[in-house]
């Protein structure tokens, strides 16, 4: 992971957790023509966890953590990752594993990332 790669992952943890309340524990970001790949560890909260003991609670948090994270990124742009870039945010792809409390985000920009900062 590259300097701007590390502060892109510090800046999507700023992110999550202003908007969220909390931010993944760990993350490593990897820039791949226009996108950023962000592999996160650590993002459920104990409530969380509890939550997603039961089935039904499962299906509610990963909607949560999956379709309401896109969400926030419409309504609020990540202006702070686009200044860094130099690039326009574009879409947002996201999953979640919750038993194993891993995450993917695959940020998409209007610009090639990896060769502005490789």
């Amino acid at each position: 992971m590259n300097k701007v790669e590390a502060e892109f992952s510090n800046l999507v943890k700023a992110f999550r957790k202003r908007h969220m309340g909390k931010g993944p524990r760990e993350i490593r970001t990897t820039f791949c023509k226009h996108w950023a790949i962000c592999e996160m560890e650590g993002n459920l909260s104990p409530v969380e966890k509890f939550i997603a003991s039961g089935t039904e609670g499962k299906q509610v948090l990963r909607t949560a953590r999956t379709e309401m994270v896109k969400d926030m990124y419409r309504k609020h742009p990540p202006v702070e990752m686009e200044q860094l870039l130099g690039a326009k945010f574009i879409e947002l792809f996201v999953d979640i594993d919750l038993d194993k409390d891993f995450g993917m985000s695959i940020f998409v920009f209007d610009q090639d990332i990896q060769s502005k900062f490789s």
